[in-house]
C-alpha cells in the first residue's frame, strides 16, 4: 500500500504544488484547506501523515494537532508555518507534532522532513537476539518493542521508543545532545536540542514515579542525558 498524506493548507498555489510534488514522490495526497475539514477527515480516514499549516480559517493548526492527539489518533504530523519564532516551534511540539518546518522552505528540505517523520513513526527493525533490558522497575523486550514500568505496560509511540530504547542501550552513560538527536532523528537534525527536551519528558511523564524529580533519566547539564540503572541491579542488555 502507498503512503497516504493528508495535506491540509489553505492557500490554493502552495495545496497544488505541494501535492503535485508529493504525488510524483510516489505518496498518496489528500487534502483539505481548512482546519475542521481537516481535522475531520484526519479523524475519519487513515493516513500516515499529517501536512499541517499552523494558521488555518476556522480551527489553528495547533488545535487541530491538539485534538488529533487527544483522540489517539498516532499519525505523523508535520507543521508548516510562517512564524519563526522558537516558542511557536515548541508550542507544535508539545502539542504532539512530529516535526516542523518554517516557510518559505525548499523543496529538498520538505521532501528529507517527510522521509525523516515517516521513518521515525515506525519503530525499528530489533535485533531479534538481543537481550531484554531490566533495570529496578524498568523492562524492554526490544523484539516485540514492549516497556512495562512496575509491571504495567507503557504505551509509547515509535519516537519515544527509540529515545529510551537508545538511552537504555547506554544506560548509566551520558549520551550527548548530538549523538541522541543523530541516532533517533537522524543527522539533519544534529542541532534541534528543542525535540530532545519535550521527548525527554514525555518520557518522563510515562516512566518517572515524580516526573518533575527525576530518577530513572537524568539531565547532564550542558552535555545531554542519563539513564540510570541501579548498580545492585546491572542492565542486562547489551
Amino acid at each position: 500500500m502507498s503512503t497516504r498524506i493528508l495535506l491540509v493548507e489553505d492557500e490554493p498555489g502552495l495545496v497544488v504544488t505541494l501535492s503535485d510534488l508529493l504525488s510524483a514522490e510516489g505518496y498518496d495526497v489528500a487534502s483539505a484547506v481548512d482546519g475542521p475539514s481537516g481535522l475531520a477527515r484526519a479523524s475519519a480516514e487513515t493516513f500516515d501523515l499529517v501536512i499541517l499549516d499552523v494558521m488555518l480559517p476556522g480551527k489553528t493548526g495547533f488545535e487541530v494537532c491538539r485534538e488529533l492527539r487527544q483522540h489517539g489518533k498516532d499519525m505523523a504530523i508535520l507543521m508548516l508555518t510562517a512564524k519563526a519564532q522558537l516558542v511557536d516551534r515548541v508550542v507544535g511540539l508539545k502539542l504532539g507534532a512530529d516535526d516542523y518546518l518554517t516557510k518559505p522552505f525548499a523543496v529538498s528540505e520538505l521532501l528529507a522532513r517527510v522521509r525523516a517523520v515517516l521513518r521515525r513513526s515506525k519503530f525499528p527493525n530489533e535485533v531479534r537476539s538481543r537481550p531484554r533490558f531490566a533495570s529496578g522497575d524498568l523492562e524492554i523486550d526490544f523484539a516485540q518493542h514492549r516497556v512495562t514500568m512496575r509491571g504495567r505496560p507503557v504505551d509509547l509511540s515509535a519516537t519515544e521508543y527509540r529515545l529510551l530504547s537508545a538511552l537504555a542501550r547506554n544506560a548509566n552513560r551520558v549520551m550527548l545532545h548530538e549523538e541522541l538527536l543523530r541516532e533517533v532523528w537522524g543527522p539533519e537534525y544534529r542541532d534541534e536540542k528543542e525535540y530532545l527536551r519535550v521527548y525527554v519528558r514525555y518520557l518522563r511523564q510515562k516512566l518517572e514515579a515524580d516526573p518533575s524529580n527525576p530518577q530513572l533519566i537524568l539531565t547532564q547539564p550542558g552535555a545531554g542525558y542519563i539513564l540510570i540503572a541501579p548498580p545492585d541491579r546491572p542492565p542486562s542488555a547489551s
